[in-house]
């Protein structure tokens, strides 16, 4: 795998710097998107409402009335319809207007001609995901879980940093040791050499099953040092994948931009021991306090970029990074080509001390 772009390049006006826009994006568990309820999503620069039809099946639309503007999101669903609180416009799940109340019954307007732009929304294990523009057909697939989980945790939090920021921190090894100063988490802080063999994977690269060394305290719920497998793929998407024999954890990390300088850091967790489900409530807000260390330090690190918007990756630990930035280059390429991705990336093995 080659160097990759120029990193000083890559936060430049380049088109590089924003979002795709045309691939799956986390906007958060189902569970959050109940019948009868709507909810406002935020999606770039979309304004987004979902809702949940009384069949089940979501659906997402504009969150913006075409009459005076208003959030769509601060209505109600009545009889399968969303209803505008301002003036009772109502709108079918596809986005057709279904009637205008104020309308007298000898005015000739035609409410039909009335639709709202709809999104393509989807359901997978457990969470909730929507694709900004149209996605491609060859865009990166939606992650699922591959073992029947018994239980699961999502935890997101709200980041004023860039999209490319954060993904990135998904493929940087060297912060753990400065960052995530936690009692239950890899308590040594003696940098120690690894050496991980790494290969490309349909949308990015995966860091091949490998027995892990020592075990943090999560890691020894399962009962012995597990193997680990951790994938990165476009657009911002972590997947790790952990087993110890019969027992199986994934621990899964989703970027997803919520406007200029904001950024959602989702992460989901799964695992199919059912006596995992009596520690939920202790493992919340232990998820919540290791992502909060990457926030705080994400947030500080963009008032930095802010000021001066170049990096400099340099070294074994920064290839990943390197490597984010050509994958998002070549499926930019492709897109504006017309021809399907092409990974760009080989085989590589990799040495850094964290």
């Amino acid at each position: 795998m080659g160097p990759g772009p120029d990193p000083q390049d890559s936060m430049t006006g380049d088109p590089i710097r924003r979002p795709l826009d045309d691939v799956w994006y986390c906007v958060g568990e189902s569970r959050r998107f109940r019948e009868g309820r709507l909810c406002a999503v935020t999606l770039g620069e979309e304004a987004i409402v979902v809702g949940r039809a009384a069949g089940g099946g979501l659906f997402a639309l504009r969150d913006r009335c075409p009459h005076r503007g208003m959030a769509l999101s601060a209505g109600r669903l009545v009889e399968g319809r969303l209803v505008c609180p301002f003036h009772g416009w109502e709108f079918r799940p596809d986005g057709q207007c279904a009637a205008i109340p104020a309308l007298a019954a000898r005015d000739e307007s035609d409410f039909r001609t009335v639709r709202l732009p709809r999104f393509s929304v989807r359901e997978v294990s457990g969470l909730v995901w929507i694709a900004a523009g149209e996605p491609r057909p060859d865009a990166p697939p939606i992650p699922e879980v591959e073992f029947p989980y018994a239980g699961m945790l999502v935890e997101t939090l709200e980041v004023e940093a860039s999209f490319d920021l954060v993904a990135l921190s998904f493929v940087d090894p060297a912060h753990v040791a400065y960052v995530h100063d936690l009692w239950w988490w890899r308590t040594s802080k003696t940098l120690r050499e690894k050496e991980k063999h790494f290969a490309p994977s349909p949308f990015g690269f995966t860091m091949t099953s490998h027995r892990a060394k020592s075990a943090s305290a999560v890691y020894r719920l399962l009962g012995a040092v597990p193997e680990v497998e951790i994938e990165f793929r476009l657009p911002g998407v972590r997947l790790e994948r952990i087993r110890a024999g019969e027992k199986r954890m994934a621990n899964y990390t989703f970027a997803t931009p919520l406007g200029p300088g904001r950024t959602a850091l989702v992460n989901a967790m799964y695992w199919n021991l059912p006596l995992l489900n009596l520690l939920r409530p202790l493992a919340r807000p232990l998820m919540r306090q290791f992502l909060g260390q990457d926030r705080d330090v994400l947030q500080v690190a963009q008032k930095g970029l802010d000021r001066k918007p170049a990096m400099v990756l340099i070294g074994e630990s920064d290839v990943q990074s390197q490597w984010y930035f050509s994958l998002k280059r070549e499926f930019l390429r492709a897109r504006e080509a017309g021809a399907a991705f092409a990974n760009p990336l080989a085989p590589r093995l990799l040495r850094w001390r964290s």
